[in-house]
């Protein structure tokens, strides 16, 4: 560990270590992100893998048609149907993942009217049109995640990058993007984002688009502070004077300091960007109709009030999850103030 680390890295995560609420929930979250990235294995209607005359097959990773397996249609084959069953039965033997919805997989057999209240084979209920919760759950945090992990990334590299040349150079490039950016900030990203979904079509990649757009600068103004405070330290002005570069000095020598200041509002970030998307699908206005999503979840909750598995579920998912990701937060803001690493 003393050799793969730095001794300030080390002291920063036996801090980090130390706040036991920031722990465990950094392994929660950890458990988590790796079901929901599992989903496919996890909740499909499709099996893991079938050995089925002496040969082994993935559903999972490849389509399969019916008559492949002895059936009468070329079509895709619906692994739910007892017919299907049978067949495989009849030369091999599958293995189907723990739960057997995928998030549009419609249950045909519910012994109720939509949306169905729990039951053994549906553990948390269907929704309005007889789809798995629990398998949309599942699915609708993957894209929650992975949207938000993204729109951090991406926001992170141009947030840092803008306040490092503010920071830096100082001056009129310092005022000038300082107008730019309030009036950037001004502008109602809600409302652009209503007028886009009427132009284009609503999707994960879009809608990342224009997130990133809006998103990146939360950062700036940290990173910029950290670069103005730095710039005129004495080891700066003594690499300048040896001839080393700006752009060396900006990612060598003074980044590393607002990179502090920059990890900590990581998972912040991230809390914030799972929020955005949950809303802009509660309004209608983020992913594309069926898609899997926590929002759209809460508005079939708000739509379907005899129904309450519905919004309960999503609202104890989405408490949960962002509750741990701002005890992470918190812990890593922690380990790195320098008046609490010992």
């Amino acid at each position: 560990m003393s050799q793969l680390f730095s001794p300030l890295l080390q002291r920063r995560l036996s801090q980090f270590k130390r706040n036991h609420r920031a722990f465990l929930s950094f392994w929660w979250l950890l458990a988590v992100v790796i079901i929901c990235f599992l989903a496919p294995f996890i909740a499909n209607d499709k099996p893991i893998f079938v050995q089925y005359k002496n040969d082994i097959h993935f559903p999972i990773f490849k389509s399969y048609p019916e008559t492949f397996w002895g059936g009468d249609f070329a079509t895709e084959t619906d692994y739910r149907d007892p017919y299907v069953k049978n067949l495989i039965n009849k030369d091999g033997w599958y293995m189907m993942p723990l739960i057997p919805y995928s998030f549009d997989t419609i249950n045909m057999s519910l012994d109720e009217p939509a949306p169905s209240a729990p039951t053994f084979d549906n553990v948390l209920g269907t929704d309005d049109q007889g789809r798995d919760v629990m398998a949309r759950l599942i699915y609708g945090m993957r894209v929650s995640l992975l949207f938000s992990f993204i729109l951090t990334f991406f926001s992170a590299i141009i947030g840092v990058a803008a306040g490092a040349v503010q920071g830096y150079y100082g001056g009129w490039i310092d005022l000038g993007f300082q107008r730019i950016l309030e009036i950037w900030q001004g502008l109602p990203a809600l409302f652009i984002l209503i007028i886009l979904a009427s132009v284009i079509t609503p999707g994960f990649w879009p809608l990342l688009g224009v997130m990133i757009l809006f998103s990146w600068p939360a950062l700036v103004d940290v990173v910029r502070a950290e670069f103005l405070r730095a710039r005129n330290f004495d080891y700066v002005r003594a690499a300048r004077a040896l001839g080393v570069n700006d752009f060396t000095i900006m990612h060598r020598h003074v980044l590393p300091n607002a990179m502090v200041a920059t990890l900590t509002m990581l998972p912040f970030m991230v809390t914030g960007g799972i929020t955005v998307l949950t809303s802009l699908d509660f309004l209608g206005f983020g992913l594309p109709p069926g898609s899997a999503s926590l929002g759209e979840m809460l508005a079939q909750g708000k739509n379907n009030l005899y129904a309450p598995w519905l919004a309960l579920t999503a609202f104890m998912v989405l408490a949960i999850v962002l509750t741990l990701l701002t005890f992470v937060g918190e812990g890593v803001r922690d380990a790195f103030d320098p008046r609490k690493v010992s």
